[in-house]
């Protein structure tokens, strides 16, 4: 239980890093400021400030996150009243605002503050300490540091570094990035299991075995059959024909195969079996399995795979609105820590075949036009782009509330479900 967990840990670590970080190079080169970038959530465990962006590691290792300035409630732990203590440097302008009663800043002047402005014109007023007649005016640098209540120094955020100070561009692929970083790991992960396995070993449309009583034999096909179509749909890969298969559970279903150079058909009703709580059309017959040793098979599978898995999930999710929604469809972090727990059973390979798995469906999830999800946000670039304009902050704010309101019940629901699934079925 233990690797488990512990591999767990790792692999939802290592998809929320490359996720987030394709968000923050993204951002960093078209100059929006990353004010953190945090790998967990809830209390800070440990901070590092460097280039602007503090980088935190925090107590739940589930998730993570990359705060840009203007896609947040900047600096809301200033309010009229507040007392902080600020740091200035040999010019007199406030390099720092401590607004944490954990950290004491050596030497830093106590203001009660009244007003101030830290996106545009950089300045803070207040009464020094306490003193009603010692009301102070100070300039703030541009490159100045908050204290957050809970400890963390970030930076503050001017206009000019902001999100929306973006162009449009710049803002798509900042946030295409992350599903984009998600694509390219399960290429290299895919990859590294073939070099580890020191080949690739590949499936076709073609009949490699029969189990018994099969439906398909008892129709009269035989081992060596290249299965080309089920019904209308053409079938190139063994996982376009286990696809067509599944969909035609106890229906009459003709097949066309491929024997010697000629062509034939054949008449078959898939058996019916259950398979997460739904039923799946089954023939039994089993794949021709070759394993190919070549530095170019080796080389093409991570794009081959993630290519091949790319299209099963795109058709899954088509086929949840086409043929009915099924929580069943659905896995949250009990599903993935299930999955992790039977993929440590087999070793390093069937982990990083997960982690490749995983981070391809992060990454297709994510481009959902779902508003909060990365699609949503780039929908609303893409209007915007269409408008000349963007929509006003209040408008993609209740937006995009909403979209995270519904991905929170979603999740709960998800979260539920599996758990009847995996721990009381």
């Amino acid at each position: 239980m233990l690797l488990t967990i512990v591999t767990f840990i790792i692999v939802f670590g290592i998809l929320v890093l490359v996720h987030e970080f394709g968000h923050f190079y993204f951002a960093k080169k078209a100059g929006i400021l990353v004010r953190e970038f945090s790998i967990g959530m809830g209390p800070k465990i440990f901070a590092y400030q460097k280039n602007a962006t503090t980088y935190t590691i925090r107590i739940l290792p589930l998730g993570g996150y990359v705060r840009m300035a203007g896609l947040e409630e900047d600096d809301e732990a200033l309010k009229p009243g507040t007392s902080v203590s600020l740091l200035l440097d040999d010019a007199g302008v406030v390099e720092t605002i401590n607004t944490s009663h954990k950290k004491t800043l050596m030497n830093g002047i106590p203001v009660q503050l009244v007003k101030w402005d830290l996106e545009n014109e950089l300045w803070l007023e207040g009464y020094e300490d306490g003193d009603d007649e010692q009301y102070r005016h100070f300039k703030v640098s541009h490159d100045a540091s908050i204290i957050e209540e809970d400890g963390t120094k970030v930076r503050i955020a001017p206009t000019d570094v902001q999100f929306q100070s973006a162009t449009l561009w710049q803002r798509m692929l900042t946030n295409f990035a992350g599903p984009l970083n998600n694509f390219i790991l399960a290429i290299v992960a895919f990859t590294l299991v073939a070099v580890l396995q020191g080949g690739v070993t590949s499936t076709s449309n073609v009949v490699g075995n029969f189990t018994e009583n099969s439906v398909a034999q008892k129709a009269g096909m035989q081992k060596g059959d290249r299965v080309v179509k089920v019904e209308n749909a053409r079938t190139s890969s063994w996982q376009s024909l286990a696809t067509a298969i599944s969909k035609r559970a106890g229906k009459k279903t003709t097949l066309t195969i491929e024997r010697k150079g000629q062509t034939k058909q054949l008449q078959v009703v898939p058996q019916t079996k259950k398979q997460n709580k739904q039923n799946v059309g089954y023939i039994g017959i089993e794949a021709a399995v070759h394993h190919e040793k070549s530095f170019w098979a080796i080389a093409t599978y991570g794009f081959s795979q993630t290519w091949n898995l790319t299209v099963a999930l795109l058709s899954a999710i088509v086929g949840m609105f086409t043929h009915g929604f099924s929580l069943n469809d659905l896995g949250g972090p009990v599903a993935i820590y299930s999955y992790t727990s039977e993929a440590t059973k087999y070793g390093l390979i069937s982990v990083i075949n997960l982690l490749a798995f995983l981070s391809l469906n992060l990454g297709i999830v994510n481009l959902l036009p779902i508003p909060a999800l990365d699609g949503g946000k780039l929908v609303l670039n893409v209007i915007e782009g269409i408008r000349h304009k963007p929509l006003s902050q209040e408008k993609e704010g209740i937006i995009t509330l909403v979209g995270f309101g519904f991905l929170m019940l979603l999740m709960i629901l998800v979260t539920w479900n599996d758990i009847q699934r995996y721990f009381f079925n």
